[in-house]
């Protein structure tokens, strides 16, 4: 073949035709991905024979009439946290450079029942907090549309193999952003379910009650197909939500006529001043939900500092308490970055910790009132184009609110999708958030927003 498709759900359908053979799309995939990755680092490793094993296996299928669904034969990357059985799972970080998993995490298994072909493991920040760092056995990974700049968040490797067109699927994690500031940064769609709706089983931890697992692809719709293979009860899973599995794609098509949009705007342009294209896409964004039907009027939450004052400490202490054992053994096999984050999170109190909780539990209640005469909330994703990645500060998380970690805190599934294109030809992107467990309307929307928007066409490479 040529080219690889442009999205998982044309690749899913050109595959169901027989015009597409699963084998000659993983072969160009790891070609591209061979060529490419010099550059960009996406991956930490590609598993090629376990490919196109996978391949042939998808191929035998589409040839016997036996496709398991839109995921089969198509190729993804799964981010280093993930565990995967025989394949080592590093973080990213020295200290697990050896560790191979017996098992494969949930997703992953979910993902190869599915069909999928895995590619290879992705690049992360160390332990999903501490990028992107320069001293760490692998180099942080680089952004597509211009490789001297941040790819937006620990789901680094993702975000730069889908933007590059490697994959058409990746997992993510999200603890306070890090699936949708790539998202928005690589001029993708990245969505963090609601809190517990996909299993964190054989996920590496980063703060207990703040992670979350989820997909980021091209397209939204690409999205959907790929949460759908996520979902379920995992009794694995402490956090688990015990409920049927939603079916996140089947009314994808549905539109927006009638839903009720609230605009956060003080979030992106008095409580942090978002760059004039971030503006202009959420603007934008805003236009097109009303052409399409929706009403857009403005709600107001509580400040964004709010958020992040509370979200911050809590992640902060569960990372610590995640890492204490081998902070007192291994404190300088840790990377400078993460080293010093979570020796700044030792200084977080047990008091600290408990104020922060009770004050998430007021913010949860805030945008649940907010949201009473509300479908869908919409705010920026990130406050700028990607910056410089040699400017990224250690401690830049805690130097300016993050637009992402409120819905962290709640629990609430958010969307972050591309809005249109800034500084230097950079994307910029913006969020949709539902209510708990209204992950499918979230879904819908994005998608009515790309179907009439031409955004999806354009590619840095």
């Amino acid at each position: 073949m040529t080219g690889l498709p442009l999205t998982l759900a044309e690749a899913a359908r050109r595959i169901a035709a027989r015009e597409l053979s699963p084998v000659d799309l993983a072969q160009a995939a790891l070609a591209k991905a061979e060529r490419l990755n010099p550059a960009l680092h996406a991956f930490i490793r590609l598993t090629p024979d376990l490919a196109l094993a996978q391949a042939r296996a998808a191929e035998a299928r589409q040839m016997a009439g036996g496709l398991r669904g839109p995921l089969d034969g198509i190729p993804i990357g799964h981010k280093d946290i993930y565990e995967t059985a025989g394949i080592p799972t590093t973080a990213h970080s020295r200290l697990l450079a050896d560790h191979v998993p017996a098992a494969d995490a949930a997703v992953v298994r979910a993902w190869a029942g599915a069909g999928a072909v895995t590619l290879g493991k992705l690049a992360t920040h160390e332990f999903a907090w501490g990028g992107p760092s320069f001293d760490l056995p692998w180099p942080p990974a680089r952004n597509p549309w211009d490789t001297s700049r941040f790819t937006g968040g620990s789901s680094s490797g993702s975000g730069a193999a889908l933007a590059a067109g490697i994959v058409l699927g990746a997992t993510g994690s999200d603890t306070g952003g890090s699936i949708r500031g790539p998202a928005a940064l690589c001029g993708l769609a990245g969505i963090k379910p609601t809190y517990g709706l996909c299993s964190r089983a054989g996920v590496l931890p980063l703060a207990h009650s703040l992670d979350t697992t989820g997909p980021l692809a091209w397209t939204v719709e690409d999205c959907a197909l790929l949460l759908q293979a996520m979902l379920g009860h995992d009794p694995e899973d402490p956090s688990s939500a015990d409920r049927p599995a939603p079916d996140v794609v089947s009314g994808l098509g549905g539109g927006v006529r009638g839903l009720r949009i609230g605009l956060v705007r003080h979030f992106h342009e008095q409580d942090l001043v978002a760059s004039p294209a971030v503006r202009a896409g959420i603007d934008h964004l805003a236009d097109v939900l009303r052409a399409e039907g929706a009403t857009v009027t403005e709600v107001t939450l509580p400040p964004l500092m709010d958020f992040n004052a509370a979200g911050w400490v809590i992640l902060m202490a569960e990372a610590h308490a995640v890492h204490e054992p081998w902070l007192r053994t291994r404190f300088s096999d840790y990377g400078e970055f993460l080293r010093e984050r979570l020796a700044l999170a030792a200084l977080v109190s047990a008091a600290d910790y408990v104020q922060a909780q009770r004050r998430r539990r007021e913010l949860c209640d805030a945008v649940a009132a907010a949201m009473r005469d509300c479908d869908l909330l919409l705010t920026a994703a990130q406050p700028a184009e990607a910056a410089p990645i040699d400017r990224i500060g250690k401690f830049a998380s805690l130097e300016a609110p993050g637009l992402t970690i409120p819905f962290n805190l709640t629990g609430q599934p958010a969307l972050a999708l591309c809005t249109g294109f800034g500084e230097g030809g950079m994307p910029v992107g913006a969020q949709l958030i539902g209510r708990p467990f209204a992950d499918a309307l979230v879904l819908r929307a994005g998608h009515a927003f790309e179907r009439a928007t031409g955004h999806r066409a354009r590619k840095p490479m």
